[in-house]
């Protein structure tokens, strides 16, 4: 939790710092092209700064939080976190030596799919294995639909960037016949530059966005159901240990609470021996 607060913090700062380059450089830019300078343009100046506000306060940080969120489901949803190789062999373990009443204390710090699951059966199941055995299944599909849920933003993004990208180009469009009617219907290409580069360079944006965003998600998500169905398969292997470990406690607590049932014999043998411990009673 602490390595991905401060890898949110890290990426919040290069993003303002890059948005603020973006737009320092655009106004040089503008500043620089005012003055009646030509040059050649940069990428740079070509794919970021050309494609106007619509680049660089919608689509640039746009990009900038797909990288991010592909990043962080990166590092999160891996087998290595959410489905260790030893996951259902530590719970048996850790139910052999602790049995089932310590065995919510022994894994509850462990969030991989089946230690989760069983913590919250054994809290939750109350002594019944069958009951227990459906809150594995739902914390199960509760995990994976968590983690589903938050991979559609990735399937958001790729879906809305080129609508945006769209309206850029609408935009850009629009300026370009401004551009004919302030130019009396005779303008200089340079005059028709400003709209078709804005145009373009927002459709290129909103499909370099969509594409990458749109591939990850599909990934994240086969990946995502392909942990989950093997998760279920390693909690199967775990419940009838976790059915031994309740009938066990329950034959202990049943021995605990069990009353000594004295023979006839042992009742008389103690009734007699009560007599030779009592003193005689003195006459006056």
């Amino acid at each position: 939790m602490r390595n991905s607060f401060l890898f949110r913090i890290v990426f919040m700062v290069f993003a303002l710092a890059a948005i603020l380059a973006v737009i320092v450089a655009a106004m040089s830019n503008s500043f620089s092209a005012s003055g009646g300078s030509v040059q050649s343009q940069t990428l740079f100046e070509q794919f970021i700064i050309g494609g106007g506000p619509i680049v660089w306060f919608v689509l640039l940080p746009m990009s900038l939080v797909t990288v991010y969120l592909a990043v962080e489901f990166g590092l999160n949803i891996c087998r290595k976190r959410l489905l260790p190789g030893d996951s259902g062999q530590r719970i048996v373990s850790a139910l052999q030596q602790f049995g089932i009443g310590q065995l919510e204390a022994v894994i509850g710090g462990r969030d991989d799919f089946v230690s989760a699951a069983i913590v919250k059966a054994v809290a939750q199941g109350r002594g019944d294995w069958f009951r227990m055995r459906s809150i594995v299944d739902e914390s199960l599909q509760e995990q994976a639909g968590g983690l589903l849920r938050r991979i559609e933003w990735l399937s958001l993004i790729g879906n809305v960037s080129p609508m945006v990208g769209l309206f850029g180009t609408v935009f850009g469009m629009i300026k370009l016949f401004n551009a004919i009617v302030t130019a009396g219907g005779q303008p200089q290409p340079a005059q028709l530059a400003e709209g078709i580069s804005i145009a373009l360079v927002t459709t290129f944006w909103g499909l370099f966005i969509a594409i990458p965003a749109l591939a990850i998600h599909g990934i994240f998500r086969n990946r995502i159901e392909t942990l989950i169905s093997e998760a279920v398969e390693e909690a199967e292997k775990v419940m009838p240990q976790i059915r031994a470990g309740l009938k066990k406690r329950q034959a202990e607590q049943l021995k605990q609470k069990q009353p000594v049932i004295k023979s006839p014999i042992q009742e008389i043998s103690a009734k007699s021996s009560d007599r030779v411990r009592r003193p005689p009673l003195r006459t006056k």
